[in-house]
C-alpha cells in the first residue's frame, strides 16, 4: 500500500530543520524529509514516530519530491549561499511548472531575488522566508517573514500561521505552553507576507541587526551595573529580572537574568565570568551595515555594535594594551544609578528600532517594495530572538500613523524621550569620565541629537569639499537643489562664486 502524500517537504535536517519539521508535523501536516547524509534522516524519523500529522523519510531526492502534493512545497534549511544554490539546482530537474521552494536560510537577500528571478524564468515559484527563533522557536514557533511571489504564499500561508509563534490578540503577549505534540491554539500568528522577491530575508536581516544592537545594548548596561555601581553578577541578574517585569520585558533581558545567575558547574563561579570576552557573528548584522552605508541612511548603533564584537575579537592585543594605555578611574555610585542606566538602556533602544525601520523605509524605495512596518513590528511581538513587550508600541505608532518618518517623532514615543533622556545623558557621561565603553549608548545619543538638530555643522564640511575638490554646496538662501561653487583663490584674493544651476 503506498504512503499518501505529503503537505510540505524539508530538505536539511540539522538541528533547526529537525525542529522546523516536528513543529510542521505537530499541528497535523504531513512533512516529506530528506538529508544528503541518509543515516541522519533515518534516525529522525526512527526516534519520532507519533506524531500528529506525519513524518516520511526520503533517501532520495526523487523519491522526496515525488512524494508530494501539488503544487509541490518544499522548504530548503541548508548553509547559505553556495550549498542552498547547490540543492536548488539539484531540484529544478525534478519539478514542474508552479511549484514551490523555500529559502528558510538566513540568506543574503540579493541571493533571493536573484533566484526568485531565475527560478520565475523556469516556471517555478520561490519564497525567500526569515525565520527567526533559534531551536526553539523553529520546535515551539518561530517569527516568520517571508517573501516572494504572492500567490505562492497563499499556497504556504495556512501552514505557516499554524507554525509560527502565536501573541495575545488584545495585549500582544506572547502566547506559551507550547509541548511535543500540543501546540499553541488560538492567538495571532507571528507571520505575515512581507513583500516580493528579497523583501522577506531583508526585513530578517534588519531584525538580526537590530539584535546585535539589543545585545550590544544590554552588555553595556551590565557593564555599569558592575564597574559603576559595584554590583556582583548575581545583583546584576536580579536588576535585568526586575527590569524583565516592566518596559524592557524581552526574551534578551530574562535570559540575561538567568545568564548572571548562573554558577560554572566546574569551578562555582559566575558562570559570565569564565567565558572568554571575544563574540562571534554569523555577518547579518555586517550586511546591514553595509547595506545603511549603501543606501545612504544613517543606522550607527547596528554599526557601533559590530564593531564591538570585531573589537572583542582581538583579545590579545587588548591584553598588551591594557598594561601600556591608561584611562580615568571608574567613577563610583550608589544604588541610584540603577534606574539611570535603565533609562538609558531604554532611550537608546528606541533610537536603534528607529534606524532599522527608517533602513527598511528606505529598502522599500530602492527595491520597489511596499513594506508594512505595523505587520512587521507585530510578527516580532512573538518567537523572534528581539521578541519584547516594547514592540507593541511600534506596532501601535504604525497604525497611529502608516507613513510615520521616524519612530522618534510618535508621540508616545517622544514623551518616553522626553522622560527619560536627563538620566540617559548623565548615564552617557558618567561612562566617558570612568573610561568605561558604551559605543551604541553613544552613537544611539548622538544619532537622537543630531535627527533633532535643525542646523548641523556640515555646512562647514560641505565648504570644505568645495573648497579641495569643486564639489559644489547649496545655500541656505536659495531653493534646494540649485548647486554654486567658489572660485577658491590664494589667501587674500577676493572669492569669486559661480554656479546657481
Amino acid at each position: 500500500m503506498s504512503q499518501p502524500q505529503s503537505d510540505i517537504g524539508l530538505i536539511g535536517l540539522a538541528v533547526m530543520g529537525q525542529n522546523l519539521a516536528l513543529n510542521i508535523a505537530d499541528h497535523g501536516f504531513r512533512i516529506s524529509v530528506y538529508n544528503r547524509t541518509t543515516d541522519t534522516m533515518e534516525k529522525f524519523v526512527a526516534e519520532n514516530p507519533a506524531t500528529p500529522g506525519g513524518l516520511a523519510g526520503y533517501r532520495t531526492l526523487e523519491e522526496f519530491v515525488q512524494s508530494l502534493k501539488r503544487p509541490r512545497k518544499m522548504i530548503i534549511l541548508v548553509k547559505a549561499g553556495g550549498p542552498t544554490d547547490a540543492v536548488i539546482d539539484s531540484l529544478v530537474p525534478l519539478l514542474e511548472a508552479g511549484d514551490i521552494i523555500i529559502d528558510g536560510g538566513n540568506a543574503y537577500w540579493i541571493d533571493t531575488i536573484r533566484r526568485e528571478k531565475a527560478l520565475r524564468e523556469k516556471g517555478l515559484r520561490f519564497i525567500g522566508s526569515g525565520v527567526s527563533g533559534g531551536e526553539e522557536g523553529a520546535r515551539f514557533g518561530p517569527s516568520l517573514m517571508p517573501g516572494g511571489d504572492p500567490a505562492a504564499y497563499k499556497e504556504l500561508e495556512a501552514i505557516w500561521n499554524a507554525v509560527a509563534a502565536k501573541v495575545d490578540a488584545t495585549t500582544g503577549k506572547p502566547l506559551t505552553g507550547a509541548a511535543p505534540g500540543k501546540p499553541i491554539q488560538g492567538g495571532v500568528p507571528c507571520a505575515t507576507y512581507i513583500g516580493p522577491d528579497g523583501a522577506g530575508h531583508y526585513v530578517k536581516m534588519v531584525h538580526n541587526g537590530i539584535e546585535y544592537g539589543d545585545m550590544q545594548m544590554i552588555c553595556e548596561a551590565y557593564a555599569l551595573l558592575r564597574g559603576v555601581v559595584g554590583l556582583s553578577a548575581e545583583e546584576a541578574g536580579k536588576v535585568f529580572a526586575e527590569w524583565n517585569n516592566g518596559v524592557l520585558d524581552s526574551f534578551l533581558i530574562e535570559i540575561t537574568a538567568d545568564i548572571l545567575g548562573q554558577k560554572d558547574p566546574a569551578t562555582g563561579k559566575p558562570f559570565v565570568e569564565v567565558v572568554l570576552d571575544t563574540a562571534g557573528q554569523k555577518g547579518t548584522g555586517k550586511w546591514t551595515s553595509v547595506s545603511a552605508l549603501d543606501m545612504g541612511v544613517p543606522a550607527p548603533t547596528v554599526a557601533e555594535a559590530v564593531f564591538a564584537r570585531y573589537i572583542s575579537a582581538i583579545k590579545e592585543e587588548r591584553v598588551a594594551a591594557s598594561s601600556v594605555l591608561s584611562g580615568p578611574t571608574p567613577v563610583k555610585g550608589g544604588r541610584e544609578l540603577i534606574q539611570a542606566i535603565h533609562d538609558a538602556l531604554y532611550c537608546s533602544k528606541i533610537c536603534s528600532y528607529a534606524q532599522g525601520f527608517q533602513l527598511m523605509r528606505e529598502a522599500q524605495k530602492e527595491y520597489k517594495w511596499t513594506l508594512d512596518f505595523g505587520k512587521i513590528a507585530q510578527i516580532w511581538r512573538g518567537g523572534c530572538i528581539i521578541r519584547a513587550r516594547f514592540l507593541q508600541k511600534i506596532t501601535e505608532a504604525y497604525a497611529r500613523g502608516a507613513s510615520l518618518a521616524n519612530l522618534l517623532l510618535d508621540p508616545f514615543f517622544k514623551s518616553e524621550i522626553d522622560r527619560c533622556q536627563a538620566n540617559w545623558r548623565k548615564v552617557v557621561g558618567l561612562a566617558a569620565e570612568s573610561g568605561i565603553a558604551v559605543p551604541t549608548f553613544y552613537s544611539a545619543l548622538a544619532y537622537y541629537d543630531s535627527y533633532r538638530t535643525a542646523s548641523l555643522p556640515a555646512n562647514l564640511l560641505q565648504a570644505q569639499r568645495d573648497f579641495f575638490g569643486a564639489h559644489t554646496y547649496e545655500r541656505v538662501d536659495q531653493p534646494r537643489g540649485r548647486y554654486f561653487h567658489i572660485d577658491w583663490p590664494e589667501p587674500g584674493r577676493p572669492q569669486i562664486e559661480t554656479g546657481g544651476h
